[in-house]
């Protein structure tokens, strides 16, 4: 967000982020970017000055339609990184926003098809060494230098490592606020890569939701 141009504070959601029973993914990451914010706005409820747009966003990755979330310690990493070695899967991230003036509320969906290279045991046990993959879905980055973990990718990149850009300039945009810079030179910039989705999502209106 910051290379986007955006002027932004933090500040965390206390939700339960366990699945539903037989939550599909990209539900469940609906699900929790639309409680996150929910959760921000009742915080901010009493503040002298609350914030005028709240933003919130979820990613998991998904196996064979199971969700695949943070693991909960170094073999659970191990085990999901062997499981998804040398096979395609799915990142989901949902965006959700709220611009509480005209109390409107918007939401997206990113997918991203990832392929994963066939890495060796050996090279697991030394990314899980570096306590990178115990806070990420799917216990990988993309963007890791030394595991480099993906072999190719369809879609959106900055989806896989947690927020798609161009989708959240979508929704800012329809709430009135511009980046300083656009998604795609900000992504160019990033990965070195061009992005092949950023045009098709720009021209295509957000969704707009129940009145927050």
């Amino acid at each position: 967000m910051t290379l986007a141009g955006w002027t932004f504070l933090t500040a965390s959601a206390d939700i339960d982020e366990q699945p539903l029973g037989g939550e599909p993914p990209q539900q469940y990451v609906m699900r929790l970017a639309q409680g996150k914010c929910a959760a921000v706005k009742d915080a901010l409820a009493d503040a002298e000055n609350p914030a005028a747009i709240i933003v919130a966003a979820d990613t998991t990755v998904a196996l064979d339609g199971e969700i695949l979330g943070k693991p909960a310690h170094a073999g659970d990493a191990q085990g999901m990184l062997r499981r998804l070695r040398g096979r395609p899967h799915q990142v989901y991230t949902a965006l959700s926003l709220l611009y509480l003036p005209d109390s409107l509320a918007l939401t997206d969906l990113c997918e991203t098809q990832v392929m994963m290279r066939d890495y060796s045991d050996q090279e697991i046990e030394a990314y899980i060494s570096t306590g990178d993959p115990l806070d990420k879905a799917g216990a990988y980055a993309i963007q890791h230098v030394e595991f480099h973990p993906v072999e190719s990718l369809d879609g959106c990149y900055a989806n896989v490592v947690g927020l798609p850009l161009c989708r959240l300039n979508r929704l800012l945009e329809q709430a009135g606020i511009e980046p300083a810079r656009r998604p795609q030179a900000v992504c160019l910039g990033f990965d070195g890569q061009p992005c092949s989705v950023a045009g098709w999502v720009m021209s295509q209106p957000a969704a707009e939701e129940n009145a927050a």
